[in-house]
């Protein structure tokens, strides 16, 4: 059976909407992820791992200064911790996609924890600084191979494909946000002591950073036992033949080659690659000239720092409102449209002649970079098998640091030969930074990779990409059609407030074509396949998605391209709700099975009514009672996107709740029919 989980249900009446209901969205599904007990606690997981990885920069960079005393040495302390810990990810990310998806996930995650406990400890008592930089080596190596199994593990601990976005946004929250601001202030809090006990000494400094060192190496220590101990779930696969499949996966090396084969072969994946190049390649160019961007602003650090406040409060934004934005334009549309959108937000960045201007545009080039990470990471979640998906996520960890690393060195380097030019505009000279055309060239290239990832991955060719942007831009999806489905536990409800429904919105001049019935159809279907006795729960759910594929492809998508409004009962939601109330199926099956049945056409509004629990024919009242705890936990993911009626009265009454909460909006979709279409 599917677990319940208690959920507040929405009640939307007409016109809620805006601001109020996008911030309920976004609580309702961060809470519904974070009310799963497996994902809550490797969320805790992913914080003690965090704070490690932000500890360990600064600890070590204060431990190298205080082993290295030429002043040379101590300049490029923090400059070889994070080359040190950059370099596995060009050499080991690769290999740790390939553990994550041939080996059980958990034991992975288990030992890197171990082993990375074990290096900083070794450096503590160590004490050399050829060790340090050997061991932080070898942990970086470690986060290589522990960074694909647990993101690949993520979506398996979901309930529904839908939830990976705002468990990604979780994720993306406790990485850098919580966890930087809890790094950096359990450091100073170390660095700290010395003042707060009124010590002296040479050796004190030396001795805070050996602490930090250690305690950094506890953190990984915990981090191990909450795996092994608390989070079984981590071992589980989808596939429900996951060791048959094991013994018939081929070896390392062939794995490995079928990773590089299914990313060059499959556009979704080779779309993705693609961009995420560009993405990176643009952010190590703005990396490496900022410090010198600013001062062509005539500022100095504080300029600096502003810039930097100003990308992550960009990026944040940028997070924030992706599901949003993935709500009127498809996950693969909107990550290489975003992607290109930074690369334009760039080129203002490089024409910026003012600190304030500058701010704006970096700011924006922050909140594309933010729609387009999330998007990406969505996207490996929820489209991506899971027995691909490890070596998937390692492939964008090593393109990551490849890139950054590439654009880091590369961009320096192209600022010393440029250097400043003065150049006449309309007889005035002016200097140019050698850094503005430098980030010119970083955006030419994010623009072009960000087309073709776009070209590779759209999944509505037919649809103009600028018509869907500016209608997600304005909350609103392009002006064709429009599916309304209307979801119930019944099918006396629904059919009855189906036709109500479309002849309502018939009076208000809008084209509509009432859906066949799909319940109809597969009881004709089944009678028709009476000799295979449909017992089983697999075929009677193959069966309900071949009928909803045929509706789909014969019916709906043909009035909606023409520009009608179309009411289907029984769409999709309470089908799902019914299987997995009755069978032991898996959700994501049955996501997934829908999904392939209708090309991923999901309605722009449900109307879900709600009435209290009754005894039906032949069924008890418990399976009622799951039927609508489900469909109502589904509505309180995602209040934009539905309608909750009270569906307790006369039919009249009923159709009176509905007619008035869903005709105000349609507003400005008013379409004269002519009469002998009516």
């Amino acid at each position: 059976m599917t677990e319940i989980q208690d959920a507040d249900t929405p009640v939307t009446e007409a016109g809620q909407a805006g601001q109020a209901q996008s911030s309920v969205s976004t609580v309702h599904r961060l809470r519904s992820v974070l009310a799963i007990r497996p994902f809550r606690r490797l969320w805790l997981v992913t914080y003690l791992c965090s704070v490690g990885d932000w500890l360990s920069l600064l600890a070590l960079t204060g431990l190298v200064s205080e082993m290295m005393k030429s002043y040379q040495w101590q300049s490029f302390a923090l400059s070889l911790v994070v080359l040190t810990q950059l370099l596995p990810g060009i050499l080991f990310a690769p290999i740790g996609g390939v553990l994550a998806d041939k080996f059980d996930r958990r034991k992975v995650m288990v030992v890197c924890d171990i082993l990375r406990g074990s290096l900083f400890i070794s450096i503590a008592l160590i004490g050399s600084p050829i060790w340090l930089f050997v061991a932080n080596f070898l942990v970086g190596c470690c986060a290589m191979l522990w960074i694909p199994a647990k993101e690949s593990a993520v979506p398996n601990l979901l309930r529904r494909p839908d939830q990976v976005e705002s468990a990604n946004q979780l994720g993306l929250v406790m990485t850098y946000g919580i966890s930087t601001i809890s790094g950096f202030g359990l450091y100073s809090l170390i660095a700290g002591i010395p003042a707060y006990l009124n010590l002296q000494g040479g050796n004190l400094e030396f001795n805070i950073a050996t602490i930090a060192v250690v305690i950094n190496g506890l953190l990984y220590f915990t981090s191990a036992i909450l795996v092994a101990t608390r989070l079984p779930e981590l071992s589980g696969r989808v596939s429900s033949t996951r060791k048959k499949d094991d013994e018939d996966k081929p070896g390392f090396v062939a794995m490995f080659r079928e990773g590089l084969k299914f990313a060059a072969a499959t556009p979704l994946v080779r779309g993705l690659v693609i961009g995420m190049i560009g993405a990176f390649a643009a952010a190590g160019v703005v990396i490496a000239t900022a410090k010198l961007y600013a001062q062509s602003l005539l500022g100095g650090a504080s300029t600096f720092g502003l810039l930097f406040v100003a990308v992550f409060i960009g990026l944040a934004a940028g997070m924030a409102t992706a599901p949003r934005l993935a709500q009127r334009l498809t996950y693969n549309r909107l990550f290489g449209v975003t992607i290109v959108l930074a690369g334009i937000s760039l080129v203002l960045v490089a024409l910026a002649p003012h600190l304030w201007i500058a701010l704006l545009t970096v700011a924006l080039v922050g909140a594309c970079a933010g729609v387009a990470f999330l998007t990406g990471l969505t996207i490996v979640g929820s489209q991506v098998a899971d027995d691909m998906r490890g070596r998937t996520v390692a492939l964008i960890q090593s393109l990551l640091k490849v890139v950054l690393f590439g654009a880091s060195a590369g961009a320096p380097l192209l600022v010393a030969l440029l250097q400043k030019r003065q150049v006449s505009v309309f007889g005035h000279p002016m200097e140019v930074d050698a850094t503005r055309p430098v980030m010119l060239g970083g955006a030419a290239i994010a623009i072009v990779l960000g087309l073709v990832a776009y070209r590779q991955m759209d999944d509505r060719r037919e649809e103009p990409v600028l018509s869907s942007l500016f209608a997600a831009i304005r909350g609103r999806r392009p002006t064709k059609g429009m599916l309304i489905a209307v979801e119930g536990d019944t099918r006396e409800d629904t059919s009855v407030q189906a036709r109500r429904l479309a002849a309502a919105l018939r009076a208000e001049g809008l084209e509509v074509l009432l859906a066949a019935d799909p319940e109809h159809d597969e009881r004709r279907l089944r009678t028709m396949l009476s000799s295979a006795e449909l017992a089983g729960v697999r075929a009677q759910a193959l069966v309900a998605a071949a009928v909803r594929a045929d509706v789909v492809e014969r019916q709906v998508r043909p009035a909606l391209d023409s520009g009608s409004v179309v009411v289907m009962e029984r769409y999709v939601d309470s089908p799902l709700a019914h299987f997995s109330a009755t069978s032991s199926l898996e959700h994501q099956e049955l996501e997934g099975l829908v999904d392939w049945a209708t090309g991923r056409l999901r309605p722009d509004l449900t109307i879900l009514l709600d009435r209290p629990v009754t005894d039906g024919k032949g069924i008890g009242p418990e399976h009622h009672w799951r039927v609508q705890r489900l469909l109502s936990e589904m509505a309180a993911a995602d209040p934009d996107r539905y309608v909750v009626v009270e569906a307790e009265g006369d039919v009249d009454e009923v159709a009176d709740r509905v007619r008035s909460a869903v005709v105000p909006l349609m507003a400005g979709r008013r379409r004269v029919v002519p009469e002998a279409a009516v």
